[in-house]
């Protein structure tokens, strides 16, 4: 239900045509009767945004965030402005310094690590500007970094934290901007906590389990570049360990990013081109995506049969030839295989499944796992979402719980206008319970939002 109280200051979203930050526009006008501009270089997808609104309620701008004149002037006076548009690598720096030059509260939901690491540079600037700048105001980084203050509160001391994402298979519906998120962490440099200090090792090598969905067990996660490692240990500065552990499903997803990532970092296969290939992969069905014909004659050579890994590889190099990224996804599945990470049965079967343009049940999940005294004794606390799938409000796939989880700091965010300035990650301001408290005003329903096990 939409607050009573009257404000006349706009919202302000850039790059609201973005599928998460349309979910945040839609969710934050539940609980708020501020004003919306949505703005977008792409401004057709915002007509049916803004009609699913109250009559109004929205108003729709053309806006090209590289445009610094155009962009202060349309942000100037705004009650709050909501960077949706990624990657935050390239557009969270203008549009936040922009924010700081206009004197208005600023909020994105990046997650990514060295724009965040640039953002919190700007801690000093923000506060001289008298601005507050919400950062990582997502799923993870956003609502993990809740999670963790939370759980931790359940310990008397916080040795170690693992921070786990999960996100199903939500094939047709992946944005390229995720797809480009997603090469980013896989094929670069992983900035950890490690040992009471910041330490770089390589994504999607070091492993974990964490209990992700319902009843069915520990799912093998990975670890992954992320921001929570670089901003939680300001405060846990006690822990040895912090690190950001995630997984796609299905499992051999894992291995296609892991493989493609390998080769971007070797200079084998340019980024752009293991974007383009993941875009079509999970965008297209395999008819018109130009891979179909090869995953046919593969999963045609295996005849549903048991074949060894050897047998595999050969089958791979001869149906994929002429398909260099198709080489490197698939060794990096095969390389699963090695590891003891996936079956044979597990690739062939999303081999063939994907030749046939079929998908899995999507199961999305966070969780935060702290480990450390309880009364003198070793002990270990769990949270997680409890609800994931086509049901779920919050949790219906990646898509739903970062929109909200940005709609219900950007109420928070609105109801403490003038309280605060500098640049902000989620565990230094939004209060557990409160924000707990804002999902429920956007929309969710109090036995989504989290469990303890």
């Amino acid at each position: 239900m939409a607050s009573s109280r009257q404000n006349s200051k706009p919202v302000v979203f850039i790059g609201a045509a973005g599928q998460m930050c349309r979910i945040a526009v839609e969710r934050f006008a539940i609980a708020s009767n501020n004003p919306l501009v949505l703005s977008d270089i792409n401004t057709s997808v915002l007509e049916a945004l803004a009609a699913s609104l109250p009559k109004g309620r929205a108003t729709i701008t053309k806006l090209d965030l590289f445009d610094r004149a155009a962009l202060v002037d349309a942000i100037r006076g705004a009650a709050l402005v909501v960077l949706g548009a990624g990657p935050y690598t390239r557009t969270s720096e203008p549009v936040l310094t922009a924010c700081l030059e206009a004197k208005v509260p600023y909020l994105d939901f990046d997650d990514d690590m060295e724009s965040t690491q640039a953002a919190l540079g700007l801690a000093e600037r923000a506060n001289e500007a008298g601005v507050p700048c919400y950062i990582g105001c997502g799923a993870s980084p956003g609502m993990t970094n809740v999670m963790a203050v939370d759980v931790a509160r359940d310990l008397d001391s916080v040795d170690a934290l693992d921070v786990c994402w999960l996100v199903g298979d939500e094939r047709p519906d992946v944005g390229k901007a995720v797809l480009e998120h997603l090469m980013h962490i896989a094929a670069g440099p992983c900035l950890t906590w490690a040992d009471g200090k910041a330490t770089v090792n390589e994504s999607w090598v070091e492993t974990g389990y964490a209990p992700m969905v319902g009843k069915v067990g520990e799912t093998l996660l990975y670890e992954t570049a992320h921001p929570e490692p670089v901003t939680l240990p300001r405060f846990f500065p006690h822990a040895t360990r912090i690190r950001c552990i995630g997984g796609l499903g299905p499992p051999p997803m894992n291995g296609i990013a892991r493989g493609l990532g390998n080769a971007v970092r070797r200079q084998a296969l340019p980024i752009e081109d293991a974007i383009g290939f993941l875009h079509e992969l999970v965008t297209k069905p395999p008819s018109s995506a130009g891979w179909g014909q090869a995953l046919t004659t593969l999963a045609e050579q295996f005849r549903g049969g048991d074949i060894t890994v050897n047998e595999l590889f050969a089958l791979a190099g001869h149906a994929t030839q002429a398909l260099d990224p198709w080489r490197h996804a698939l060794m990096g599945m095969i390389e699963q295989i090695w590891a003891g990470e996936c079956t044979t049965g597990e690739v062939l079967g999303f081999i063939i499944s994907s030749a046939r343009g079929q998908t899995y049940e999507n199961h999305s999940s966070l969780l935060v796992r702290a480990v450390g005294t309880k009364n003198g004794h070793p002990a270990v606390a769990i949270k997680r979402t409890p609800k994931s799938g086509k049901d779920a409000y919050l949790m219906k796939n990646m898509g739903t719980v970062t929109g909200t989880a940005c709609a219900a700091f950007m109420v928070m965010a609105v109801e403490s206008a003038g309280q605060r300035s500098g640049v902000f990650c989620p565990e230094d301001w939004a209060e557990p319970a409160a924000f707990y408290q804002a999902l429920e005003k956007v929309g969710v329903a109090k036995d989504e939002i989290i469990e303890r096990l």
